[in-house]
């Protein structure tokens, strides 16, 4: 027990990336049995999405260092808006603001990737999922893997947190991507209570609903608060709901890995308006 307990101590990485594909692959059998789909198509449906690891990965540890480095650097230099405060103690307070700030620069980045089109169309790779289940959460195109962590990486250098956060942050922001995305949906009340702070999959399938104004709305990555501050909050009931994005509903391109690859450097179609809100 000493000896696995030293190792996750010491192997942080390692360790967040095993909890990440245990808590997967714990919902997607779970996915399986109340599935109406079969075993099959479930399986072909996942094994697309779930190659994106291989690309992810290796940017995502590259970048991840710079990161490390780059808060420490802040922190050595008093550099950053939380070194602007003279904390007594890097306490539970401490974390909570810099949680908040860094959630909000996460609601931010998601808001971008949606409105510059250059960064869209790398984002729409995830969109363009016709199902919407815990595999989906892998669905990200390598060159947005980058972007998003090239924006995490100006993040920490303007807000200086210290790398406690970051993997705390990281833990949470991980298990709340996965849950977002799952098919299991909470209940009407319960998503009226959890959903007044926090993101759940009641509100994250409205935002990957096929059509604008839902494909635009509930940006947030942890809290749901920013989309209620900046008015891009919305809800659309279950049965109101289909998943995909309007300018790439063709399967035989979304169900195959190396066509999904190639959608970026395809010619853009602008995110079309809906004739009513359904």
């Amino acid at each position: 027990m000493a000896m696995l307990r030293h190792f996750f101590l010491t192997h942080e990485d390692l360790t967040q990336i095993i909890l990440y594909a245990a808590v997967i692959t714990f919902l997607w059998l779970a996915e399986v049995l109340v599935s109406a789909d079969s075993l099959r198509s479930k399986f072909k449906h996942s094994s697309v999405n779930l190659l994106f690891i291989c690309t992810a990965l290796p940017i995502q540890l590259l970048l991840t260092t710079f990161i490390i480095i780059i808060s420490k650097w802040d922190n050595l230099h008093h550099w950053g808006l939380l070194n602007l405060i003279s904390w007594h103690s890097r306490g539970w307070t401490y974390y909570i603001i810099a949680f908040i700030l860094l959630d909000l620069c996460e609601y931010t980045y998601h808001v971008i990737m949606h409105k510059v089109d250059a960064l869209w169309k790398f984002h729409l790779v995830h969109h363009s999922d016709l199902k919407v289940d815990v595999s989906t959460t892998t669905r990200e195109h390598p060159g947005e893997t980058f972007v998003r962590t090239s924006f995490l990486i100006l993040w920490v250098f303007l807000l200086g947190p210290i790398v406690g956060v970051l993997i705390v942050r990281q833990i949470f922001q991980s298990f709340s991507n996965i849950a977002a995305h799952t098919e299991f949906r909470l209940s009407g009340r319960a998503n009226k209570i959890i959903g007044l702070l926090f993101i759940t999959p009641n509100l994250h399938h409205v935002h990957h609903h096929y059509k604008l104004p839902y494909t635009d709305c509930n940006y947030g990555d942890v809290l749901s608060i920013w989309d209620r501050i900046f008015g891009t909050f919305n809800e659309l009931d279950k049965e109101d709901t289909h998943f995909g994005i309007d300018t790439h509903m063709d399967e035989n391109v979304n169900g195959k890995f190396v066509n999904v690859v190639k959608i970026p450097f395809q010619k853009l179609e602008r995110k079309s308006y809906p004739e009513d809100h359904n």
